[in-house]
């Protein structure tokens, strides 16, 4: 990850901001892939930035890649832009519910990072779009690895949503750069 990260420093300070006063660096690619990784290590060359991850806005295995979740992404952006706050409430995946609401000042960097975060209809507020690669296979060893077994059955639905989601937005071609997430673990 570390060379990843390096060709990043003098991007970074360049960016200008196009979610209100807030740059989005946006983190695609395939589950397990390393995008939470990458975005925790971004984050912690960032002054003030903040992290939303998509699995807090999917609201259980059934809504992860819908209409509904372009709705909830633009409404999110649209305030951050217009009114300078952060303000979602984040899916509670062990509840299976909606947690209490975020509400915080939008940061100068807001990362937000997880399958669908590159999506064609929010691509005008990123002002840096990331694609991270790594084998479906690999990367799915890696998700069952690190929130085990129990998710298998689930994740092989969700690979047929991704699947279908990265052909219809092609996330990858429109990233600013591409990245191997096999050297992100």
């Amino acid at each position: 990850m570390k060379q990843n990260l390096i060709q990043f420093d003098s991007i970074l300070p360049t960016l200008v901001p196009r979610c209100g006063q807030s740059v989005l660096i946006t983190i695609d690619g395939p589950a397990g892939s390393g995008k939470t990784t990458l975005a925790n290590s971004l984050g912690a060359k960032l002054a003030s930035s903040y992290t939303v991850h998509m699995d807090d806005l999917y609201e259980g295995w059934q809504s992860t890649l819908t209409p509904e979740l372009t709705i909830k992404l633009n409404s999110l952006l649209a305030r951050i832009r217009d009114k300078s706050q952060v303000a979602f409430r984040p899916y509670d995946w062990q509840k299976n519910e909606l947690s209490e609401p975020i509400n915080i000042p939008a940061p100068q960097y807001l990362i937000l990072e997880g399958v669908g975060s590159g999506q064609g209809a929010i691509r005008k507020f990123a002002s840096l779009a990331l694609w991270i690669e790594v084998p479906e296979s690999q990367g799915l060893a890696r998700v069952i690895l690190r929130d085990g077994p129990q998710v298998a059955d689930q994740m092989v639905g969700f690979l047929a949503v991704q699947s279908a989601y990265f052909l219809k937005e092609d996330p990858k071609k429109s990233a600013d750069y591409r990245l191997s997430g096999l050297e992100t673990v």
